[in-house]
Protein backbone atom coordinates (compact mmCIF):
# COMPACT_ATOMS: atom_id res chain seq x y z
CA UNK A 1 0.00 0.00 0.00
CA UNK A 2 1.38 3.32 -0.93
CA UNK A 3 -1.04 5.65 0.74
CA UNK A 4 -1.56 6.17 4.25
CA UNK A 5 -4.51 4.22 5.63
CA UNK A 6 -6.00 3.99 9.09
CA UNK A 7 -7.40 0.77 10.93
CA UNK A 8 -10.56 0.19 12.51
CA UNK A 9 -10.70 -1.50 16.06
CA UNK A 10 -12.65 -4.42 14.60
CA UNK A 11 -9.88 -5.12 12.47
CA UNK A 12 -7.50 -5.86 15.91
CA UNK A 13 -10.35 -7.43 17.39
CA UNK A 14 -10.62 -10.05 14.56
CA UNK A 15 -7.07 -10.40 14.77
CA UNK A 16 -7.93 -12.33 17.91
CA UNK A 17 -10.97 -14.35 16.86
CA UNK A 18 -9.80 -18.01 15.62
CA UNK A 19 -13.54 -18.67 15.39
CA UNK A 20 -13.57 -16.33 12.21
CA UNK A 21 -9.84 -17.83 10.24
CA UNK A 22 -10.61 -15.57 6.94
CA UNK A 23 -11.49 -12.29 9.10
CA UNK A 24 -8.30 -13.40 11.42
CA UNK A 25 -6.23 -13.81 8.50
CA UNK A 26 -6.89 -10.82 6.32
CA UNK A 27 -6.95 -8.72 9.69
CA UNK A 28 -3.46 -10.21 10.42
CA UNK A 29 -1.93 -9.27 6.92
CA UNK A 30 -3.48 -6.09 7.46
CA UNK A 31 -1.84 -5.28 11.03
CA UNK A 32 1.38 -6.62 9.31
CA UNK A 33 1.44 -4.27 6.63
CA UNK A 34 0.90 -1.28 8.67
CA UNK A 35 3.45 -2.29 10.75
CA UNK A 36 5.81 -3.18 8.14
CA UNK A 37 5.15 0.06 5.79
CA UNK A 38 4.62 2.65 8.54
CA UNK A 39 1.16 4.01 5.80
CA UNK A 40 -0.68 2.33 8.25
CA UNK A 41 -2.45 3.92 11.61
CA UNK A 42 -4.66 3.96 14.59
CA UNK A 43 -5.81 6.81 16.99
CA UNK A 44 -6.38 6.69 20.69
CA UNK A 45 -10.12 5.77 20.18
CA UNK A 46 -8.90 2.48 18.68
CA UNK A 47 -6.41 1.33 21.40
CA UNK A 48 -9.21 2.40 24.15
CA UNK A 49 -11.87 0.30 22.21
CA UNK A 50 -9.78 -2.75 22.03
CA UNK A 51 -8.11 -3.06 24.93
CA UNK A 52 -11.92 -2.98 26.57
CA UNK A 53 -12.92 -5.63 24.08
CA UNK A 54 -9.93 -7.25 24.49
CA UNK A 55 -9.46 -7.35 28.61
CA UNK A 56 -13.58 -7.91 29.19
CA UNK A 57 -15.08 -9.47 26.01
CA UNK A 58 -12.79 -11.79 24.53
CA UNK A 59 -14.12 -15.42 24.77
CA UNK A 60 -10.71 -15.92 26.53
CA UNK A 61 -9.94 -12.10 28.04
CA UNK A 62 -6.32 -11.10 27.37
CA UNK A 63 -4.65 -10.92 30.75
CA UNK A 64 -3.25 -6.96 31.83
CA UNK A 65 0.24 -8.43 31.19
CA UNK A 66 -0.75 -10.05 27.95
CA UNK A 67 -2.97 -6.26 27.17
CA UNK A 68 0.60 -4.31 28.10
CA UNK A 69 2.71 -6.16 26.01
CA UNK A 70 0.21 -5.65 22.51
CA UNK A 71 -0.13 -2.55 23.82
CA UNK A 72 3.41 -1.90 23.62
CA UNK A 73 4.32 -3.77 20.51
CA UNK A 74 1.78 -3.23 17.99
CA UNK A 75 -0.84 -0.44 19.09
CA UNK A 76 1.99 1.82 20.34
CA UNK A 77 3.51 1.78 17.50
CA UNK A 78 0.04 2.30 15.27
CA UNK A 79 -0.89 5.08 17.23
CA UNK A 80 -0.16 8.60 15.51
CA UNK A 81 -4.02 10.67 16.06
CA UNK A 82 -4.39 11.64 19.93
CA UNK A 83 -7.44 13.57 21.03
CA UNK A 84 -7.74 17.31 20.19
CA UNK A 85 -10.25 20.24 19.86
CA UNK A 86 -10.02 20.20 16.13
CA UNK A 87 -10.67 16.23 15.91
CA UNK A 88 -13.95 17.04 18.07
CA UNK A 89 -15.23 19.56 16.33
CA UNK A 90 -14.77 17.49 12.82
CA UNK A 91 -16.56 14.49 14.22
CA UNK A 92 -19.27 16.60 15.34
CA UNK A 93 -19.70 18.16 11.30
CA UNK A 94 -18.80 14.66 10.03
CA UNK A 95 -22.12 13.41 12.26
CA UNK A 96 -24.25 16.05 11.42
CA UNK A 97 -23.01 15.80 7.22
CA UNK A 98 -23.35 11.80 7.32
CA UNK A 99 -25.77 10.86 9.38
CA UNK A 100 -23.13 8.46 11.31
CA UNK A 101 -22.94 8.40 14.86
CA UNK A 102 -20.19 10.19 17.36
CA UNK A 103 -17.41 7.64 17.35
CA UNK A 104 -17.69 6.63 13.94
CA UNK A 105 -17.17 10.34 13.15
CA UNK A 106 -14.40 10.44 15.32
CA UNK A 107 -12.92 7.56 14.09
CA UNK A 108 -13.37 9.25 10.54
CA UNK A 109 -12.03 12.27 11.40
CA UNK A 110 -8.76 10.71 12.84
CA UNK A 111 -8.17 9.60 9.59
CA UNK A 112 -8.45 12.70 8.02
CA UNK A 113 -6.52 13.86 10.72
CA UNK A 114 -3.44 11.30 9.34
CA UNK A 115 -3.98 12.35 6.17
CA UNK A 116 -5.21 8.75 5.15
CA UNK A 117 -7.01 8.28 1.80
CA UNK A 118 -8.45 4.41 3.42
CA UNK A 119 -10.16 2.85 6.30
CA UNK A 120 -10.30 -0.84 6.70
CA UNK A 121 -13.46 -1.55 8.57
CA UNK A 122 -16.72 -3.29 8.83
CA UNK A 123 -18.67 -0.92 10.51
CA UNK A 124 -19.26 1.47 7.64
CA UNK A 125 -20.57 1.76 4.18
CA UNK A 126 -18.14 0.20 2.23
CA UNK A 127 -16.81 1.94 -0.77
CA UNK A 128 -18.12 5.17 0.35
CA UNK A 129 -15.91 8.33 -0.45
CA UNK A 130 -16.00 10.93 1.89
CA UNK A 131 -13.40 13.95 1.25
CA UNK A 132 -11.23 11.60 -0.80
CA UNK A 133 -11.40 8.50 1.95
CA UNK A 134 -12.10 5.75 0.70
CA UNK A 135 -14.37 3.45 2.90
CA UNK A 136 -12.66 -0.47 2.15
CA UNK A 137 -14.81 -3.56 4.32
CA UNK A 138 -11.53 -5.60 3.64
CA UNK A 139 -14.32 -8.89 4.89
CA UNK A 140 -16.29 -8.72 2.05
CA UNK A 141 -16.70 -11.34 -0.40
Amino acid sequence: MSVNFFLDTNIFVYSFDSREKTKQRISMDLINQALDTQKGMISYQVIQEFLNVATRKFVKPLSIDDAKSYLQKVLDPLCQIYPNINIYNEALSLAKRTGYSFYDSLILASAFAGDCKEIYTEDLQDGHHITGLTIINPFKN
